[in-house]
């Protein structure tokens, strides 16, 4: 193996215990419509991220379906704006790295001395790479693919392969680390890599050839196996 890509939200950055401490902040912890704010980012990202509405408009989607289940006025776009930008706020402070990302980077350095690694995100280019910047892993990734910078986007096989041809390695000799099963691991395979999944949940075993790990901790033995 000479190259690890990886996801960033949810594989690097705890992107779910900053929404979810930024939300609970904004709806004074009421926890129903915490929990609906959650369904629609996954709803409305997904949609994005799929190419079927802007990034403005998922963002504004989710505000107003947010208010819709609060029995809320319908807002605007400009108080949709300004409202997202509120919880932007919350959610931009809670940004970490998971506990176990710098020792698995290590371990992997330690175990392949001249590994070269790369991120592979669904997403707008600058938001993405000042996520990457605030956990203190900008040094360590020297390729940075974000599927709005290139039009391309996971699970797409192109995204995966102009990643692979930015690090100068063959598929063959890359792999690619991500929390979802579908857009990252599945994914990488479909694109001639090795998929690896971070099921960080412990959802459920993991299809023929795809490779699952239930945190970067075990990243190193799963890639030398």
């Amino acid at each position: 193996m000479l190259a690890v890509l990886f996801d960033l939200d949810g594989t690097l950055m705890d992107h779910d215990a900053a929404r979810d401490a930024a939300i609970a902040e904004l709806l004074l912890g009421d926890a129903a419509h915490a929990e609906e704010w959650r369904r629609l980012e996954a709803i409305h990202y997904d949609e994005y991220a799929a190419g079927r509405c802007s990034f403005q408009e998922q963002r504004r989607r989710r505000v107003r379906g947010i208010h819709a289940a609060m029995a809320a006025e319908q807002p605007d776009d400009a108080a949709c704006d300004a409202w997202f930008a509120a919880y932007l706020q919350r959610y931009r402070a809670g940004w970490a790295a998971f506990d176990d990302v710098l020792p698995a980077l290590t371990a992997l350095a330690d175990a392949i001395p001249d590994i070269r690694l790369g991120i592979v995100t669904n997403g707008e280019g600058e938001p993405q790479r000042a996520k990457l910047a605030a956990i203190g892993l900008t040094d360590r990734f020297p390729v940075f693919v974000a599927s709005a910078d290139v039009g391309m986007r996971k699970p797409e096989a192109e995204i995966f392969l102009h990643a692979c041809e930015q690090l100068d390695v063959a598929p063959s000799a890359a792999a690619h680390v991500g929390d979802r099963l579908d857009l990252d691991a599945q994914g990488a395979t479909g694109a001639g890599l090795r998929g690896v999944w971070l099921d960080r949940a412990g959802t459920g075993a993991a299809p023929d050839g795809i490779a699952r790990i239930s945190g970067l901790h075990e990243l190193a033995a799963a890639l030398a196996g």
